[in-house]
């Protein structure tokens, strides 16, 4: 069958590349079983601390964001949570192999049924630690690298090959599967390599070449003459555009009129700090907190004031606001959430299960309290669908100060604030008490159009530009501005120059995106006339 061209999926890391095609093999090489549980056991034992060697040697290489991620796999390798059920298997009579493959791909399946958001990107790593420690079973060593500027195309990429990988010469990524939150897609942004992710199995039969359009979310696999000369002048077009955005990224954003817009960064992981330089940014407009909660367990209160303050420290004096667990949903935690809710996107999530369990929830505001006394820390709440669930998060809060100061540990009340992405809460936000509002774009979207944001067959539905979103927006921006309080938004329209205009004309004056967005839309907002 020939090639298919012109591949429609999703874009993960923005950008053009064009390169020959590498496609990386699934295949593993068998290993022969020494029907021995004693010699199996060592075997595994023994692949297990190879992995972890492997892993370290990347370390010092990867950054400090590639170092967060694989240090959190060497700590999956050694928790004996995940390798008890496969020695348990092996006593049983099983393949060290066999074993092993059937425990991790276990918790595979778990994170696989959380969707494409946090947790369903976590795979990747799973998949990665499944394989390396397969690979030293089977006496195989790492594969060769591939050439400088190549695409690499396979159903998924882990982190550690990712890693491994020299981009400096170039190159792209195009997945059949894979999501645009995986570990790896935050890796590609932050080296800016162009990454396409639920392309389908068309990606992986034929095509020697291929061009790589990581912001439109497309692929063409053998590309004609005339396509190779639009990507050069479509690649020579951009490159100087950004050039000329990153040369006043530094810069405070202000319109062609003159009027000044507040850039904020959205982040998932702390990792991704050791690659940000906090000036090109006017503070942190969205942590996602889920990050403390995906390696195994309930974070303590030490754990979490010592994440949150060093993000603090990072901004330099710059707000940073911290969103509470948005758990549930596409986010499922082990032990926390609900299990086999109908519907999760309508269930049990975000403020919801806070207040569900507020075991958790009040570890974690008084942890914020605390990491509250370095610097301007703001509080936002998800998932807000009535008045009283803000008014319960305020005086959890109010009593989790007060526990602190009586005990003579040094906290401080932030402002807190909502998330606006119900459009229950959007149509009536004058009911609501909050000191700041932030428009949740991609789950206000998918609400408003009932259409699932991960769902092809009706991704042209779930579009952030239909004018009733937009309408609810500029409502949400008028109620903000009559009650004196702040309002920014924080989904993926703030970043998209697309949408950059529509939504100043719409009343925001503060956005908050991926720090890869940053320079472009200082830019988008620089051309920006508000009287047109």
């Amino acid at each position: 069958m020939p090639p298919r061209s012109d591949l429609a999926g999703r874009p993960a890391a923005p950008g053009l590349a064009i390169g020959p095609v590498v496609r990386l093999a699934k295949s593993m090489a068998a290993r022969r079983s020494s029907g021995d549980p004693m010699q199996e056991t060592e075997d595994l034992l023994a692949a297990i601390e190879a992995a972890i060697a492997d892993l370290a040697t990347l370390t010092e290489t990867a950054g400090e964001d590639g170092a967060g991620i694989l240090e959190f796999q060497v700590a999956m390798l050694e928790d004996e949570a995940l390798r008890e059920p496969a020695l348990a298997v092996i006593a049983a009579g099983a393949a060290a192999d066999a074993a092993w493959r059937q425990a991790v791909e276990i918790q595979i399946a778990e994170y696989e049924t959380a969707g494409e958001e946090y947790f369903q990107a976590r795979t990747a790593d799973l998949t990665d630690l499944r394989d390396r420690v397969l690979g030293h079973l089977a006496g195989m060593g790492d594969e060769a690298p591939p050439p400088s500027g190549a695409v690499l195309v396979a159903e998924d990429l882990t982190p550690s090959r990712f890693l491994a990988t020299d981009w400096t010469g170039g190159g792209a990524i195009a997945l059949a599967a894979s999501s645009p939150t995986s570990h790896v897609a935050m890796l590609a942004r932050s080296r800016r390599v162009p990454m396409v992710v639920g392309l389908g199995a068309a990606i992986l039969d034929g095509g020697t070449e291929a061009i790589v359009d990581g912001s439109a979310g497309t692929v063409w696999l053998d590309p004609p003459a005339a396509a190779k000369d639009e990507f050069r002048r479509r690649r020579a077009a951009m490159e100087a555009v950004e050039r000329a955005a990153e040369a006043t990224v530094r810069q405070p954003a202000v319109t062609r009129g003159g009027v000044p817009i507040a850039v904020l960064i959205n982040l998932a992981d702390p990792a991704e700090l050791g690659r940000i330089d906090p000036a090109i940014c006017d503070g942190v407009g969205l942590v996602r907190t889920e990050f403390l909660f995906h390696g195994g367990g309930l974070p303590d209160e030490a754990r979490q004031v010592a994440a949150y303050s060093r993000i603090v420290a990072w901004a330099q004096g710059r707000p940073v606001t911290i969103r509470t667990l948005d758990a549930g949903g596409d986010k499922p935690i082990p032990g926390l959430t609900v299990d086999g809710e109908s519907n999760p996107f309508l269930g049990t999530r975000g403020i919801r299960l806070s207040l569900a369990r507020p075991g958790p929830f009040r570890i974690q505001l008084r942890a914020l309290a605390r990491a509250a006394v370095h610097g301007p820390l703001k509080i936002m709440i998800p998932m807000v669908t009535v008045p009283a669930e803000m008014a319960a998060a305020g005086r959890m809060l109010d009593d989790a100060v007060a526990e602190l100061t009586a005990a003579g540990i040094p906290a401080r009340r932030p402002p807190l604030g909502m998330m606006v992405e119900v459009p229950a809460a959007a149509l009536a936000i004058d009911r609501f008490v909050a000191d700041f509002l932030s428009i949740g774009s991609n789950d206000l979207t998918q609400y408003v159009t009932a259409a699932a944001r991960d769902t092809g067959a009706v991704a042209d539905l779930a579009d952030p530009g239909n004018p009733a979103v937009l309408r609810l927006i500029a409502e949400v921006a008028a109620a903000g501005a009559r009650q004196g309080i702040e309002v920014s938004l924080c989904g993926d329209m703030a970043g998209d120059p697309a949408f950059v205009p529509a939504l100043l004309r719409a009343g925001l004056r503060s956005l908050s995106m991926a720090p890869a967005a940053v320079a472009r839309t200082k830019a988008a907002i620089a051309a920006a006339d508000l009287g047109a």
